[in-house]
């Protein structure tokens, strides 16, 4: 499995459960943030990195670590 495809799973197979650690890490995140719609995902992302000052490649490496 490729990188990109496990980020896709990361994001699309438990999100809730994610979405809800990442505001707990990051309390400045509002569900309006992490609004996770079918094919928006770099979307979400951009405005995430804008929001959190982190790269792309940082946002994916706290996702999946959590």
């Amino acid at each position: 499995m490729t990188n990109k495809m496990a980020e896709k799973t990361e994001l699309k197979g438990n999100w809730n459960e994610q979405k809800g650690k990442l505001k707990k890490k990051f309390a400045i995140l509002t569900d309006n943030d992490l609004l996770y719609e079918q094919g928006k995902k770099e979307e979400m992302l951009g405005k995430l990195q804008v929001k959190l000052g982190k790269t792309k490649e940082e946002l994916v490496k706290i996702i999946e670590s959590l």
